[in-house]
């Protein structure tokens, strides 16, 4: 029986079980990790998700028992309410709400980026690249001189981005897609998240050979511009 106080239910290439694992590493909270297979569900996972899906954290309480925060938004504040030496959000409400916003906008930038990974022909993968070229227009318009979201501090929406950002450089080995030119800001803080310790420790090793992987069982465009 694991003593850890709080396990992070996760997978292998989901971008939400990323952001959860930063945001546990930025406040410096131990943790235990445990990776399933979502081809292959096992039984106690569908009986303590109720949606199916990761990532999930399971939260050890005194008397040994165990209580369920699902969806990595809940688990992010969870962890912003209880683990307060670290704030990953600004203090004021107004850009605290901003933030959450901006958060929710990375969110639909997945969305997009899932049908664009996932794409079998020219016209669906060009129509889901022009929408992420818009989305990360929108963005650029809204960072200051960085190095991150809120300039020099660390926060939760660089902790949603940065497994967005993870996803083009392995894209980017492949053809390029041109979604992020002419955006000197967002290639700016793309680069400073890329080479932040809890971004690149919130996957294993053998992330990038994945999502190949996954890129080939989708038939994915992308591999045919190679």
């Amino acid at each position: 029986m694991t003593e850890a106080r709080l396990i992070l239910v996760s997978h292998h290439l989901c971008p939400y079980v990323q952001r959860a694992a930063i945001a546990l590493a930025e406040k410096g909270v131990p943790f235990e990790r445990r990776t399933i297979d979502l081809a292959a569900k096992p039984d106690w996972f569908l009986a303590l998700s109720p949606l199916g899906k990761v990532p999930l954290l399971l939260v050890r309480q005194p008397d040994g028992s165990e209580v369920v925060l699902f969806e990595s938004a809940v688990i992010c504040e969870y962890l912003e309410d209880t683990e307060t030496n670290i704030p990953l959000h600004p203090a004021d409400p107004l850009a605290r709400a901003q933030h959450r916003g901006w958060m929710e906008f990375g969110s639909s930038i997945l969305g997009d980026l899932w049908g664009f990974e996932t794409a079998k022909d020219a016209g669906t993968y060009e129509a889901k690249r022009k929408a992420l070229v818009d989305k990360f227009s929108r963005v650029e318009s809204a960072l200051g001189d960085g190095p991150f979201f809120a300039e020099d501090k660390f926060s939760l929406v660089d902790a949603v981005f940065a497994p967005i950002f993870r996803y083009f450089d392995t894209f980017d080995t492949i053809a390029p897609t041109g979604v992020f030119d002419g955006l000197a800001k967002v290639a700016h803080w793309r680069a400073a998240l890329a080479a932040r310790q809890s971004v690149k420790d919130a996957v294993a090793e053998d992330y990038p050979a994945r999502l190949r992987t996954f890129l080939e069982q989708h038939d994915a465009w992308l591999l045919k511009l190679a």
